[in-house]
């Protein structure tokens, strides 16, 4: 949350954590990596929040994606084979293959 003058204000909030996941945070403190585990738990939902807006753009960008190929052009097989034939056959002559 930012206040008006662009400085962070914090919310105090009680969460449940199980011994492992405290281990890990406090393990993260000693070792000088976070200031608290506090600090921890905020960087936790950084990258979960993150995480989370990066694959919603992702599902967004397919969608498009598949929307824009359900609406374009189709060739059928054979000439998506035509295709490949005379793309094989540009290849050998570019690097004199022969046939």
């Amino acid at each position: 949350m930012e206040a008006s003058g662009g400085s962070l204000v914090t919310v105090k909030s009680s969460v449940s954590l199980t011994d492992e996941q405290y281990a890990f945070a406090k393990d993260l403190v000693e070792a000088g990596r976070y200031s608290s585990v506090s600090a921890v738990l905020q960087r936790g939902v950084d990258m979960l929040r993150h995480r989370l807006e990066r694959e919603e753009m992702e599902t967004q960008a397919l969608k498009l994606l598949l929307s824009r190929r359900r609406n374009g052009d189709f060739i059928t097989s054979a000439q998506m084979d035509a295709r490949i034939r005379e793309m094989v056959i540009r290849k050998h002559r570019a690097h004199d293959v022969l046939d």
